[in-house]
């Protein structure tokens, strides 16, 4: 059985070339341990059938499928009940895993056995190339997770152990586009402890434009996964502040946002 699971969710995919790429970022990591599940979310378009043409590429990947969109946290359950894997590595469709991600992650929490998950910090790139970097903290603690997520969740690798402990990703509402806000929180309240290499070794997309990152709906939905994830991780009442900053940034201008973001980075 392969040491390690990588894990990705995709519904109808805007750029099969990009998905490609990502796919390819992981066939040349210079860890070969490892299996590839890709999980078509009930896509309506040709989706599944580009999937099936890329698992040829490589006889680990492995590509499951169901009718209905269920969302990335169902995909992403789905992908580690399939799984052999001790750990779990997430991957994105539209990002790229530097050829030595695998090697240097999996040797960290491998000889550092306090830690369930381990990430990495990340260029920033859109179509016109790298235009920032993700910067995170090296050690969280449970009141990092005050202003926002302190791990880049395609980044990680986790003990499945640990996921197991938790219940894996959360299927709710709430959690359509903060599943790892929320897993990681839960991860936390249980004691568990996680960590960020501070060396890029992934490339993260995001383009930051005159569209909305989230509408006010999805915002709305973060705040109270913030409320039930800093309950738990006994963050009240100072946490209620931070509950609400999801909505206050739906509410600023996307042009002002835009050149918050481009200074975030």
């Amino acid at each position: 059985m392969p040491e390690v699971s990588v894990i990705m969710g995709v519904y109808n995919c805007k750029d099969k070339d990009l998905l490609k790429k990502s796919i390819l970022s992981v066939i040349a990591q210079t860890y070969k341990d490892w299996e590839f599940i890709i999980c078509d979310d009930g896509s309506t378009d040709d989706t599944y059938l580009c999937l099936k043409e890329y698992e040829k590429m490589d006889d680990r990947i492995k590509i499951i499928t169901y009718k209905k969109n269920r969302g990335l946290s169902y995909a992403l359950n789905k992908c580690i009940q399939v799984s052999s894997g001790e750990y779990i590595v997430r991957q994105d469709d539209d990002d790229i895993s530097y050829p030595s991600r695998l090697k240097k992650e999996l040797d960290f929490i491998k000889n550092n056995p306090q830690y369930s998950i381990v990430g990495c910090i990340a260029d920033v790139y859109d179509d016109n190339g790298i235009w920032g970097e993700y910067k995170l903290c090296e050690k969280p603690l449970k009141k990092t997770f005050l202003w926002s997520s302190p791990f880049l969740h395609p980044s990680v690798v986790m003990r499945k152990e640990s996921l197991m402990l938790v219940g894996g990703y959360r299927v709710a509402k709430e959690t359509r586009r903060c599943e790892d806000y929320d897993l990681f929180m839960r991860m936390y309240a249980e004691g568990l402890k996680g960590y960020n290499i501070q060396e890029k070794l992934y490339k993260y997309k995001i383009v930051n434009n005159e569209k909305k990152y989230r509408t006010l709906k999805y915002r709305i939905d973060e705040a109270k996964v913030r409320f039930k994830g800093f309950s738990k991780l006994n963050l009240m009442p100072v946490g209620l502040l931070y509950v609400i900053k999801p909505i206050c940034i739906a509410l600023i201008p996307q042009r002002f946002f835009k050149i918050i973001r481009r200074k975030q980075y």
